[in-house]
């Protein structure tokens, strides 16, 4: 009997080679995510309209414009979908983005119904003329993408195996309703879902959002040339570190004596006669700051204990 899993130092290892694919396909997903979800409108060798999602998906270039997407043949018998099918015939998609509004609809029109069924009318969404492709846009959907298909890469030809659909975006249409003031696309107005494991799904939206400084106009100093008694902290979290080495550099001995005596008097007051609490109560207010995205005032009140 073959294991397909192992226990070492306290995590599971599974060998992809000999583990079953309905399980595979588990580890995956529910690691993977949250996957973005292509709605893919494709028509038939008939002309029917076909619409169904997948979270085998993502941007992979700008310049070319391209989005990648997988239907992939069933695990179950090694069929191939009718988007699959659609695309080798015609070579044409709109890729429609799925928000939190439309998702029970999206997911009902996963529904294996028959060939020539139209989808756009069992799940109830209203379809839209392309103007340089064939296949229709769904009308409830914020951002549609109108994609030629450059190639269809087979992964496989076993149960599993992934299509990947290489699709040129020749056309975007965007709902002003989702953009800001200077035209972009505003992430809190758009309310994106994507795919976890099993059946869950994740909503873009509210406290869900977060943001990320990006160092990309500035070189950070690392986390190595963190001071080891910050770097070793019990207080402050990888995240934590990862915003103290993003900055350019240091604040200089005269900011930090300022804001010692302005902003962290008190502190200094009240456990001058115990170092060991207060380095860890200036560790805690430099967390506070960290999560208010004050880097700056963080690095100053680290710094002020060896001042």
């Amino acid at each position: 009997m073959k294991v397909t899993f192992a226990f070492q130092f306290n995590k599971m290892i599974v060998d992809p080679k000999i583990t079953p694919i309905p399980k595979l396909h588990g580890y995956l997903l529910g690691a993977i995510g949250p996957r973005p979800i292509a709605f893919a409108s494709t028509i038939d060798k008939d002309r029917n309209p076909n619409l169904s999602p997948f979270s085998f998906f993502n941007v992979f270039s700008a310049n070319p414009p391209i989005a990648i997407f997988s239907p992939a043949r069933r695990g179950r018998d090694n069929t191939t979908k009718h988007t699959y099918e659609n695309v080798k015939a015609h070579g044409e998609v709109v890729i429609n983005v799925v928000t939190h509004a439309m998702v029970e609809q999206m997911s009902l029109s996963s529904t294996e119904y028959p060939l020539g069924t139209n989808e756009f009318t069992k799940s109830g969404f209203t379809p839209l003329e392309s103007t340089l492709v064939k296949p229709f846009r769904v009308k409830e959907s914020p951002v549609q993408f109108e994609c030629k298909v450059k190639e269809v890469v087979e992964l496989g030809t076993e149960g599993g195996a992934g299509n990947l659909v290489i699709c040129e975006v020749v056309l975007i249409h965007v709902d002003e309703a989702v953009l800001d003031e200077s035209g972009k696309i505003d992430q809190t107005k758009i309310d994106l879902v994507g795919r976890m494991g099993g059946n869950f799904y994740v909503r873009a939206h509210g406290e869900a959002l977060f943001e990320v400084a990006k160092p990309l106009q500035s070189m950070g100093i690392g986390v190595d040339q963190i001071p080891i008694d910050i770097r070793t902290s019990s207080t402050l979290t990888g995240n934590n570190l990862g915003q103290l080495g993003n900055v350019e550099s240091l604040p200089n001995e005269t900011d930090v004596n300022d804001f010692k005596l302005t902003e962290l008097a008190d502190i200094f007051v009240e456990l001058e006669d115990d170092v060991i609490a207060l380095e860890k109560k200036l560790h805690e207010k430099a967390k506070e700051y960290l999560s208010e995205g004050k880097v700056d005032e963080a690095w100053k009140t680290l710094l002020s204990f060896n001042d």
